[in-house]
């Protein structure tokens, strides 16, 4: 029976809104640390719930727990909830009900999905830094033209004389931006939104924008390797967890987060079904580096294919970390540069005219 939690037990305010990858992650290391120190699952689930301060995890968590009491199986339970926990996620804590190892599976998730969020938070940093610092600058720009220049315009109608080019084109600049701004702001908008619909809903789209983005300069490096170090860290965890090779390549190509290596990988599925070693197959793809390769090639002759995968992941890691780092190096002067050039070109051509100001009123 569920044990109910006894009136004034606590009495933090609870958080709402959505459940994340944080709030997913977390909950998965503290079930795996109840397991793994001997509590029963309905136990640990009950006391998770009751030490939760986010009202939708602890809803969710307290729905887990009546369903297992119920009789149903952790897998079964979690495959309701495909918002939180994926396929991967399900399918290696059934793999651990089967073999009656479930904590140990969960240590494994737990791992992995750390890794993986460590893993997305770099290239979260290495996307979102430079887009976020560059439309700062612009929308300071744009404010800059839509309040500033107008009074600098209205002072400099006052005098009987032909302003400099640039300022010309910057005041010209800021009468059309402020006649259309609601226009130009509404296409920005409309044209997001349907980039964000037309990605998440059409497959042709998202793939091809995903082939695109690994022609990048050093974005495109990021990701390449960010893809390898997924596809060898899930192979590892699901391998390790005891899931059918096929099962496995099918976790690993949906977790490479990108069109080209997870179409590559089911590929790979296809001909490790038909005999031909991983290796070979990760070679003939065209994908994969020669590094990634070679590991693999002695883990598969020396029957430690885990091992060798999770020392690819490591490795590439450990890449995308360092490229990240350089990345932001590199980015911060030329962010610099972009922030001037837009600042102190208005500054500029405001102040040219002011320059001459004294052989006008001469």
């Amino acid at each position: 029976m569920l044990r109910r939690k006894p009136p004034g037990v606590s009495t933090k305010r609870l958080r709402s809104g959505r459940i994340n990858a944080s709030d997913s992650a977390l909950f998965t290391r503290q079930l795996a640390t109840m397991l793994s120190a001997g509590l029963p699952l309905l136990q640990s689930l009950e006391l998770l719930a009751q030490g939760s301060d986010h009202k939708r995890l602890r809803s969710l968590i307290l729905a887990l727990a009546a369903q297992v009491n119920g009789g149903t199986s952790l897998a079964s339970s979690l495959r309701k909830h495909p918002q939180v926990f994926d396929g991967l996620y399900c399918d290696l804590v059934d793999a651990g009900e089967q073999s009656g190892s479930l904590d140990a599976s969960y240590q494994r998730i737990a791992d992995y999905r750390e890794k993986a969020q460590a893993l997305q938070a770099k290239i979260n940093k290495a996307l979102v830094y430079p887009a976020a610092v560059i439309a700062v600058a612009v929308a300071v720009s744009a404010l800059l033209l839509i309040y500033v220049v107008p009074q600098f315009a209205t002072l400099f109608a006052d005098f009987e004389a032909e302003l400099p080019a640039l300022t010309q084109f910057v005041i010209d600049l800021a009468a059309r931006l402020e006649a259309n701004f609601v226009q130009l702001l509404g296409a920005l908008i409309g044209a997001l939104w349907l980039f964000k619909r037309a990605y998440a809903k059409h497959p042709a789209v998202r793939d091809r924008i995903d082939s695109l983005a690994l022609q990048l300069p050093i974005i495109g490096t990021i990701l390449r390797q960010a893809a390898v170090a997924r596809f060898a860290r899930t192979l590892a965890t699901t391998s390790a967890a005891g899931v059918a090779l096929m099962k496995a390549l099918e976790c690993a190509a949906a977790a490479t987060a990108n069109a080209r290596y997870r179409n590559a990988v089911l590929s790979m599925r296809d001909s490790v079904n038909s005999g031909m070693p991983i290796h070979v197959s990760m070679q003939n793809s065209g994908l994969f580096p020669t590094m990634a390769i070679q590991l693999v090639f002695i883990g598969e002759q020396a029957g430690s294919l885990e091992a060798m995968l999770t020392k690819v992941a490591a490795a590439y890691e450990q890449q995308v970390d360092n490229l990240v780092d350089h990345l932001t190096a590199l980015l911060e002067p030329m962010i610099m540069v972009v922030i001037g050039v837009l600042v102190g070109g208005l500054i500029v051509a405001m102040y040219l005219p002011i320059f001459s100001l004294g052989k006008v009123v001469g």
